[in-house]
């Protein structure tokens, strides 16, 4: 078949890495969270043939998620818990990427404590400001592609 229209934050988060030439291939990726809509497609879509990830998914639930954690060169915390991700949790030169948008009393806070980990990480996307701009540039793209496929189909 074709390929059809992507995941929105998935997309997104797949084009932060390749833009600022972060390597996939071969590259153990954790994932904080299992939710449809992003931990289990970004999943699928980072283990594709071309991206070559090796993926696992945690939640917050997992057993020593900070060991797990600390297993992976790219972090992508989504599960939805502001500042899960700490300090302990990162291996130095780590890339960090923060799906979680969460509202707290302080303002819009993401899944990593941000303050404590930015000296860690060889890389880490801000909430706001991050993740949420290429959600929204990435619901774009399959707007347009969608129409594109409508008007050739007609």
């Amino acid at each position: 078949g074709r390929p059809g229209l992507r995941p929105c934050t998935p997309s997104g988060v797949i084009r932060i890495l390749d833009h600022y030439g972060i390597d996939t291939a071969g590259a153990r990726v954790v994932i904080v969270g299992r939710s449809f809509l992003v931990g289990r497609p970004l999943a699928m879509m980072l283990s594709e043939r071309g991206v070559d990830s090796t993926v696992s998914v945690a939640h917050s639930r997992t057993t020593d998620l900070a060991g797990v954690t600390r297993e992976a060169e790219i972090l992508v915390a989504a599960a939805g818990a502001p500042g899960l991700i700490g300090p302990d949790h990162v291996r130095p030169g780590a890339t960090v990427i923060d799906v979680g948008v969460n509202r707290t009393d302080d303002g819009l806070v993401g899944d990593v404590d941000f303050d404590s980990v930015v000296d860690i990480a060889g890389a880490i996307t801000p909430v706001p400001g991050g993740v949420g701009p290429m959600t929204r540039a990435m619901l774009l793209s399959n707007t347009l592609r969608a129409a594109e496929t409508r008007r050739t189909a007609s």
